[in-house]
């Protein structure tokens, strides 16, 4: 309620009264003729003390209602606060259920994402547990082909130094008869098996007589190292590069000196006159068996030294 709608306290009778009071007891006294009587005493005292008490009433009446209704505002206000901590109280407790429901399914998801996780983790082991037999198959495939391939590779390359023994050995055997129309053929057919060798990578060198020795690309028929500062006098067995390593040093024939001719560990005047087709021949196909029993010439290079026999 407005504070403009709350009724007040007339106090006009109130002062009224008081004044009609005190207007008496003046008039009393003043009538009165000394000395004064007991009757004008108390007459007077009771005017002057209800009028006193008219005039302070209405003030006190005021100050009464006041502290009513602040006493009211006060309760009202209370209830009010009451009823708000109701309602707070009320909402808290949907709260809780709320959270107690949030609770509950936060759980559940929380035990179907361990569910999931745990199933994709084994779904993970199980994958990476045949990823890793389908790699180690793959392995053990590519180790068997790569194996099969190395091998085929040695077969054809023993093969084709074999070729090439015998060609070189053929082609040797044209220089020691002596006819230019045969060594023409026969430098050109090598010619054409050189080509072909070396498009596979296969490259076959000869070393040119007077040569220093070199321990690392050069071999002799007996596999000893000749003394130092011999030189090559004749190539018995070409050596052979397979795609830029070399695969078998070249078998020569040296000279530790003037006159002196080291092959197969025997030495001869180096006037003597040149041996034969069928000697160099029988001379390369000892260095290479004896190159391949020491483990640095390939089966098949012995086999086609020997056929230059």
């Amino acid at each position: 309620m407005d504070s403009s709608e709350v009724p007040r306290v007339r106090v006009w009778p109130f002062l009224v009264g008081d004044a009609l009071l005190l207007a008496a007891a003046v008039f009393w006294i003043v009538q009165s003729r000394p000395p004064m009587g007991a009757a004008v005493i108390w007459g007077s005292t009771i005017c002057l003390v209800a009028g006193a008490v008219l005039g302070v009433l209405p003030f006190w009446l005021e100050y009464r209602a006041a502290c009513r209704r602040l006493e009211a505002a006060t309760l009202a206000e209370g209830l009010s606060h009451a009823r708000h901590a109701e309602t707070v109280a009320r909402r808290i407790a949907e709260a809780t259920d709320n959270w107690q429901a949030i609770h509950d399914q936060t759980a559940r998801t929380a035990a179907q994402a361990r569910e999931i996780a745990e199933r994709m983790a084994a779904e993970v082991r199980e994958f990476t547990a045949f990823l890793q037999r389908a790699n180690d198959a793959e392995k053990a495939t590519l180790r068997l082909e790569v194996e099969k391939l190395r091998r085929a590779e040695g077969e054809w390359l023993q093969v084709l130094v074999w070729i090439l023994d015998h060609v070189f050995a053929l082609y040797t055997a044209g220089l020691r008869s002596g006819q230019p129309r045969l060594i023409e053929q026969l430098t050109q057919f090598q010619n054409h098996c050189r080509d072909a060798a070396r498009r596979l990578g296969v490259v076959p060198f000869e070393v040119a007589p007077g040569e220093a020795f070199q321990p690392d690309r050069h071999q002799t028929p007996d596999g000893q190292t000749p003394p130092e500062g011999a030189v090559v006098r004749e190539t018995l067995a070409t050596g052979i590069m397979f795609q830029g390593r070399l695969v078998r040093p070249a078998v020569v024939a040296v000279e530790a000196g003037p006159g002196t001719v080291l092959r197969g560990g025997d030495s001869e005047p180096a006037g003597q006159p040149g041996v034969s087709a069928a000697e160099s021949g029988e001379a390369a196909a000892v260095a290479a068996r004896e190159a391949s029993e020491a483990g640095t010439v390939s089966p098949g290079e012995g086999r086609g030294d020997e056929g230059r026999v």
